[in-house]
C-alpha cells in the first residue's frame, strides 16, 4: 500500500493516541483534559474519513483500525468519565494501597462503591454498537443509532458544564444520582436504537443535497455561543429530532 492510502491510517492512529491520553486523565479525574483530548480524537476521526475519500484511500483495514480506535477514545473514555461522576454521588473510588500487594490489604482498600461501576454500561454499549456497525450494509451512507462520537460529547458535556457553567439549579440536577444513571441507561439505549440518523458526511459541499446538514451546524453554532457547554446535550438532542423528521419525510415520499 503507497504512503498516500496510509495518510487517512495515521489520521486514525492519532485519534487513538489522543483516546489513550484522555484515558489516563479520566483514570486520574482529570474530566476537563480528558474532555480536550477527547474533542481532538473526535477530530482526527472526522478527518481520516474526509482523508480517505479525498485521496480514495478507503480500505477495510481503514474501517476496522477506525472502530479499534474509536473503541478508545469514543468507547472507553466515556464509560470511565461515567464512572467518575457516579462516584461523585454514591462513594469514594477505587484505590489499591500503594506497593501493596497482600490480598487481605487490598481487600481491605476497597472503600467505593459498585453502582458507580454501572457507568461502564456505557462502554459495553459502545462495543456492541461499533462491532454491529461494521457488519450492518445499512449504515453505509446514515446511522441507525447514535454514533459513539455524539454519545462521548453528550458524556463528556457533563463534567465540563460543571466545571464552567455552575449554575446551583444545573449542578444540583447533574450531581443527582438518579439524573446520572439514567443518562447512563439512555445512553446505552440510544447507541443501539433502531432510530436512522443522519450522517455529517459531505460528498459534495452544494446546499440542495446537503440543507439539512447546513441547517443543523447553523443551528448548532447558534446554541453553541449561546448556551456554551449546556449546548451539546442539547444539539445532541436537536440531531435526533433532525434526524426523525428528515426519516419520517422520506417514508412520506415513498
Amino acid at each position: 500500500m503507497g504512503i498516500k492510502k496510509q495518510i487517512p491510517n495515521s489520521i486514525t492512529l492519532l485519534n487513538l493516541f489522543c483516546g489513550c491520553i484522555a484515558v489516563i486523565f479520566a483514570v486520574q479525574g482529570h474530566l476537563e483534559l480528558t474532555a480536550l483530548f477527547v474533542m481532538l480524537g473526535i477530530g482526527f476521526d472526522f478527518f481520516d474519513g474526509l482523508a480517505a475519500r479525498l485521496l480514495n484511500a478507503q480500505s477495510e483495514l481503514g474501517l476496522q483500525l477506525d472502530s479499534l480506535a474509536d473503541m478508545v477514545t469514543s468507547g472507553v473514555v466515556p464509560g470511565i468519565v461515567m464512572y467518575q461522576l457516579l462516584t461523585q454521588v454514591f462513594g469514594k473510588p477505587f484505590y489499591v494501597i500503594p506497593g501493596s500487594w497482600n490480598s487481605e490489604q487490598i481487600l481491605a482498600s476497597l472503600d467505593w462503591s459498585y453502582l458507580s461501576l454501572l457507568g461502564l454500561l456505557i462502554t459495553l454499549a459502545s462495543a456492541y454498537r461499533l462491532a454491529n456497525f461494521n457488519i450492518d450494509t445499512r449504515q453505509t451512507t446514515s446511522f441507525i443509532g447514535l454514533p459513539t462520537p455524539a454519545n462521548t460529547l453528550l458524556i463528556i458535556s457533563i463534567p465540563l458544564i460543571l466545571k464552567f457553567q455552575q449554575e446551583p439549579w444545573v449542578v444540583e440536577i447533574i450531581l443527582n444520582k438518579w439524573f446520572l444513571l439514567v443518562l447512563t441507561f439512555l445512553s446505552c439505549y440510544l447507541l443501539n436504537a433502531e432510530i436512522p440518523l443522519f450522517a455529517m458526511k459531505f460528498k459534495t459541499w452544494g446546499f440542495a443535497e446537503n440543507k439539512v446538514r447546513y441547517v443543523f451546524l447553523l443551528l448548532s453554532i447558534t446554541l453553541l455561543v449561546l448556551l456554551k457547554f449546556v449546548a451539546i446535550p442539547v444539539v445532541i438532542l436537536l440531531y435526533i429530532l433532525m434526524s426523525l423528521v428528515v426519516a419520517r419525510g422520506r417514508k412520506a415520499l415513498l
